[in-house]
């Protein structure tokens, strides 16, 4: 986009050592990291969306470091009238307020110009969620039976990938809490994970049977020949051996659902939407998903009772008076 769409007054006559300041980005993602557990997932996109933002500061002669927040307006006014989709902005903006939130507290900066921002509004779309048929397909793939009922021979990796797709619908865990898992975390006797979730938080979900058998196959058979004698205390390991990464799991799922013949646009976080949905379905209630999910926020656990119309059917015929 042309220079001239930041106007003259939004300009900075003196523009930051780049250097300084990639040297700060690169401290507040080690913070992100090491201090508040955020997945290299999260590291990634917070790093690429500070990125664009250095390289829009140095096109319109802007200093990152003496910024104002009418100059951070005219970032986010560039982006709206090159159609950026609005998740994309409310992203990088939620970036550019960690960034300048840490600055502040660390005493880069005085004052946080990114704080009385606002990004633009989006509808609130439902989250995806798996079928039961669906479902099935998906277990299938790398189970000890497939879709036709037949018995298949698994090798070492279908052992582990069934452990981590049950894994992940059993409790309801994000992919990068998955690839933390370690082996103190199970407890088979009581059939209690402990999962690590955002920001370090510990939370206790219970497992249900064919999960347990799945994951003590998985740790009995397959594990111990994936570690080829290495060391680690990660509960799921790659073929080589080593700790099975957030990003090699995503992988894994994608190439399930190509085999299952699925939506190729489902992620492994739909499988946490199926957990909860089923559970609410299963007549749970809500503040124990919320629990299980260790989300924050009873409104987001909220969304999912949109998700079934049953539910609400038989909310609606057992609470209104001529039903």
């Amino acid at each position: 986009m042309a220079e001239t769409s930041t106007p003259p007054e939004a300009r900075s006559c003196c523009v930051d050592d780049a250097g300084r300041t990639s040297d700060l980005i690169e401290g507040y993602l080690n913070e992100l990291s090491v201090e508040q557990g955020a997945s290299q997932h999260t590291i990634r996109s917070y790093k690429t969306d500070l990125e664009a933002y250095l390289r829009w500061c140095k096109r319109v002669r802007i200093d990152p470091l003496s910024v104002t927040h009418k100059q951070l307006r005219s970032y986010l006014a560039e982006m709206d009238a090159a159609r950026y989709a609005r998740t994309t902005i409310n992203r990088r903006l939620s970036s550019l307020r960690g960034f300048y939130a840490w600055l502040r507290l660390t005493g880069a900066i005085g004052a946080d110009p990114a704080s009385i921002l606002t990004g633009p509004k989006q509808g609130r779309h439902l989250p995806h969620v798996l079928q039961a048929g669906e479902m099935e397909r998906l277990l299938c793939v790398h189970g000890p039976i497939d879709e036709f009922g037949k018995p298949r021979e698994q090798t070492l990796s279908d052992l582990r990938d069934q452990a981590i797709l049950e894994f992940l619908y059993a409790c309801g865990a994000r992919i990068s809490e998955a690839a933390g898992l370690r082996l103190a975390d199970v407890d088979f006797t009581s059939k209690l994970v402990k999962v690590l979730g955002k920001g370090n938080k510990e939370r206790i979900v219970p497992l249900h049977d064919l999960c347990i058998q799945t994951l003590r196959v998985y740790l009995e058979k397959a594990r111990p020949e994936l570690l080829a004698g290495k060391q680690t205390d990660r509960f799921f390991v790659s073929n080589r051996g080593n700790p099975m990464s957030a990003d090699s799991m995503r992988k894994m799922f994608k190439e399930t659902v190509r085999d299952a013949g699925l939506d190729d646009g489902l992620s492994p976080h739909d499988m946490r939407h199926t957990f909860a949905t089923d559970l609410l379905d299963g007549d749970a209630d809500l503040r124990s998903v919320q629990e299980m999910l260790g989300n924050a926020s009873l409104s987001t656990t909220q969304i999912y009772t949109h998700l079934s119309p049953a539910r609400l059917k038989d909310a609606h015929s057992q609470a209104h008076p001529r039903a």
